[in-house]
């Protein structure tokens, strides 16, 4: 592609994206080559993203090695336990951290599924005004937009399954003795002061994240997802 006909795309790509914008912002219908798109419709083809990119998300995470066996969101450790793991590890206790470390992302796995309901439900109740400002947004939009409406609520269902979940591993309950008098002396933060609070918040960084992950997904090949809608939303914003 020459340097002028690189240029054309790109004007081309920015028109149809302001097209876009302007007929979800001010209603009306934004015509396009080749085919039309109502304000209703763009509302329409992002809620079917949210929601495929929110159920694609649960079902990756929520299974055996979901979370353990995904370097993009395996939980770790906190850092300012890891010297002490090491420690542990040289006085040959290194199978009660491995214990422990998989059964922090075995508890993310098993909590995980019940968030779909709540990320449904945000998804349905999006407004158009909810919709312009994904469209305006960065990368991190839909992550945003999900965080503010489930955060709270989701992390009140994750915490007692990922207290379930852990309370079975000896080693939990000495994390939360030495974190609770680390977080006394300032050390460490509220989150990390308690296992299940930690394993809560990581888990739901994680759901968010591969939720991102999957929206890419459907931007750069809308046409794969079999979707008319998302191929008529996201293909002009890719156009």
């Amino acid at each position: 592609m020459t340097l002028d006909a690189h240029t054309a795309a790109t004007v081309n790509a920015a028109r149809r994206l302001a097209l876009l914008r302007a007929a979800v912002l001010l209603g009306g219908t934004a015509v396009l080559p080749g085919w039309a798109l109502s304000e209703l419709d763009a509302t329409q083809g992002l809620r079917a993203a949210l929601e495929r990119g929110a159920s694609s998300a649960v079902s990756l995470l929520g299974r055996d090695g979901g979370f353990l066996n995904n370097p993009l969101v395996h939980i770790a450790l906190p850092e300012w336990l890891n010297q002490g793991a090491r420690l542990l590890r040289t006085f040959g206790q290194g199978a009660k951290i491995d214990a422990l470390e998989t059964a922090m992302n075995r508890a993310a796995e098993q909590a995980v599924p019940a968030a779909k309901p709540l990320l449904v439900n945000a998804v349905k109740s999006m407004s158009v005004q909810d919709a312009a400002q994904i469209l305006r947004g960065g990368e991190t939009s839909v992550t945003d937009f999900f965080a503010e409406r489930t955060r709270t609520p989701m992390g009140e269902q994750f915490l007692p399954i990922v207290t379930k979940a852990t309370e079975k591993v000896s080693l939990a309950q000495k994390y939360n003795a030495i974190a609770g008098k680390a977080k006394a002396l300032g050390l460490v933060n509220d989150q990390q002061a308690s296992i299940q609070q930690y394993v809560t918040g990581k888990a739901l960084d994680g759901l968010y994240l591969m939720i991102g992950e999957e929206e890419k997904k459907i931007r750069q090949d809308p046409i794969g997802t079999g979707s008319k809608i998302l191929q008529s939303v996201f293909g002009a914003l890719k156009g």
